[in-house]
């Protein structure tokens, strides 16, 4: 089973990213993570460039959605809400619509933050985008608010409890994949 980690962060030192790497290695062994890491390559969202073939970053963008089985979103909080990149790249993913790479895909939304929020606004607006353009998403509230306890120096999750709850998401959506794979 394949699911598809994007971080809404762009920073080379992104918690957001750390934490989809640690679900990566607190997923079952049949589950492989995959971080994508292409979101900044994605050009902004115009319908008069949402044509076949599409821009190389969107089409990359659209097959990793496409191929994986479940998605495993994190996201920080900008401005109360979700980064632009990373509604962009949800922007381009969700065309054609009702035909899109999202259309009918699980989905998790986590989030890490070094503030007492844990991006907690940016992940319920962002489980909302989702649900619109057509994804099925788990409904949870994961947050990481303490993000410089949560991870050590290398960026490695060392805190016990968001490991257990980290590792219960992943295996929730690995079960909610496994009910819509044929």
């Amino acid at each position: 089973m394949r699911v598809l980690a994007i971080s809404g962060s762009l920073r080379a030192g992104s918690l957001n990213t750390a934490l989809l790497r640690a679900a990566g290695e607190l997923a079952p062994p049949a589950v492989r993570v995959e971080v994508h890491e292409a979101l900044i390559a994605v050009p902004p969202y115009s319908e008069d460039d949402d044509i076949e073939p599409a821009p190389h970053a969107v089409a990359v963008l659209r097959a990793a959605i496409a191929d994986a089985d479940a998605l495993l979103f994190a996201t920080p909080e900008y401005n109360a809400s979700v980064p632009g990149q990373l509604k962009n790249a949800i922007d381009w993913a969700s065309r054609p619509y009702p035909d899109n790479a999202l259309r009918g895909k699980p989905a998790a939304v986590v989030g890490a933050s070094t503030g007492i929020f844990g991006a907690v606004w940016a992940q319920a607006e962002l489980r909302k985008i989702l649900q619109i353009a057509g994804a099925s998403v788990l409904d949870h509230d994961f947050a990481i608010t303490t993000g410089e306890d949560a991870f050590d120096d290398e960026l490695r999750l060392v805190d016990a409890q968001a490991r257990t709850q980290l590792r219960a998401i992943v295996g929730e959506l690995t079960h909610a994949a496994l009910a819509v794979t044929p």
